[in-house]
């Protein structure tokens, strides 16, 4: 199947899960009913609370989370493809969470985990401190799944700013990368859709990036503008600002290897040392 309708579901999670998980499931049913068979949804789907120890209670182990079973459930009676972006979930032996990605096949069993490697311990001047590292343990593995369309790279929202992480995703086969996201609204006016086109461009794949958008519960204001990304750099499908909803595009996976062989970049590394003396 190299051709097929993706789709990304724009949402506004808040402080309690099961309206979030209210919200996913009508926003999938609604991206089935417009002909989708794969689709994502973003970071932290099933929870946004920055407020000092709020969130903790209400975050459990893998096999009780809610919204991870009833997206399992979702994708196994709509018989599709389904990224559960991230949900935060308890690690046994850790004081920290896991922020995981989840594949889930039509069938609805799990395809593939992905544990978010960067975290986002930054300060980015919107009068909020951000640090990720402070609750959540990074992953070390990266993730690359196989479907029926295709392998599918797994990343989270500051991976982008990793460019090797895509790269060696790409160079192991991937067609699809998948960057769901809660982008902050000063880094992502600034940075979101060059980050996101120099990834596609780079790697020549898809990238399939559903985002976050809007005024949280939290206090927190995310940047929203989901984005489907062709392997050539133009931005397919894109949403609004703040608002919830969906996005999507027909994508051709055989636009993969043009893009590849037009600019074969991939196949065009280098080994190099680094003169770091300024001497000639």
């Amino acid at each position: 199947m190299s051709k097929m309708r993706a789709a990304c579901i724009q949402m506004r999670s808040g402080v309690d899960v099961a309206p979030n998980i209210s919200m996913a499931d009508g926003l999938v049913r609604e991206a089935v009913g417009q002909g989708a068979k794969f689709i994502a949804t973003p970071e932290m789907t099933n929870l946004l609370d920055i407020r000092p120890g709020m969130a903790r209670p209400k975050i459990v182990q893998e096999a009780d989370d809610r919204t991870l079973a009833a997206m399992r459930a979702l994708a196994a009676e709509l018989g599709v493809w389904l990224l559960l972006g991230s949900i935060a979930v308890t690690v046994d032996g850790e004081d920290r969470f896991a922020n995981r990605s989840f594949l889930i096949a039509p069938d609805g069993t799990i395809r593939a985990r992905y544990d978010k490697i960067h975290m986002f311990d930054v300060e980015v001047g919107d009068g909020q401190s951000y640090r990720e590292s402070r609750a959540y343990r990074p992953g070390e593995t990266a993730a690359l799944a196989e479907t029926d369309f295709g392998k599918v790279g797994m990343t989270i929202c500051y991976d982008v700013r990793f460019p090797h992480l895509y790269r060696q995703l790409a160079q192991a086969g991937a067609s699809i990368l998948t960057v769901p996201a809660a982008f902050t609204r000063v880094t992502g006016e600034a940075h979101w859709h060059v980050l996101l086109r120099a990834r596609a461009i780079e790697t020549g794949c898809f990238v399939v990036a559903p985002a976050q958008g809007g005024k949280h519960e939290d206090g927190r204001e995310t940047f929203g503008h989901s984005l489907i990304i062709s392997p050539w750099g133009e931005i397919l499908a894109e949403a609004d600002h703040a608002e919830p909803g969906i996005i999507w595009a027909d994508i051709d996976i055989e636009e993969v290897e043009t893009a590849r062989r037009r600019i074969p970049s991939l196949r065009n590394d280098q080994d190099f040392g680094l003169n770091a003396s300024g001497k000639a």
